[in-house]
């Protein structure tokens, strides 16, 4: 009886596309911040890369900022773990750092000073996101690492 019931169980999960897959190869592993409002625009830029169920997801406040700040540090632990997880299970070579503009995490954590001005909050993104790009080629000098800064129009402008 044991069988049939895993046997009916893994049937049903084949009737189901994109509900049960093996372990095997992601393009890269994303990190965005959780501001709601933006989760479709990310999706739609992932989307819009080629990369289309093709990527592993990590979700911090702040995206890079969440990953190095020092107020919270078990997120850098968590952002790290989950990066190796994703080069262990799915061969991940690339990651990919999303933040945007009028986030709240950089407000609460850096202060109202650090995004004060476009040209301010685009420094104090900049900042984070190097830090970031730096700590992950540390840990796994073979990884590629691309940084974005998205609009509150979903328009990402990549950061060298």
């Amino acid at each position: 009886m044991t069988g049939a019931v895993a046997l009916g169980a893994g049937l049903s999960l084949l009737a189901r596309p994109g509900m049960a897959r093996a372990a095997g190869h992601a393009e890269a592993l994303l990190l965005s911040c959780m501001d709601y409002r933006l989760m479709n625009d990310v999706e739609s830029y992932m989307d819009g890369r080629g990369l289309t169920e093709n990527y592993d997801h990590v979700v911090l406040a702040g995206a890079s900022l969440g990953a190095v700040n020092t107020t919270y540090p078990a997120w850098r632990d968590v952002f790290f773990t989950h990066l190796d997880l994703a080069v262990k299970l799915h061969d991940v070579h690339r990651v990919i750092v999303v933040d945007h503009r009028d986030c709240g995490a950089y407000k609460l954590l850096l202060g109202e000073a650090a995004v004060k001005d476009p040209e301010t909050e685009l420094k104090s993104h900049v900042a984070q996101l190097h830090l970031l790009r730096a700590a992950v080629v540390e840990k796994h000098a073979h990884m590629a690492v691309e940084l974005g800064l998205m609009g509150l129009d979903g328009k990402v402008t990549p950061i060298a």
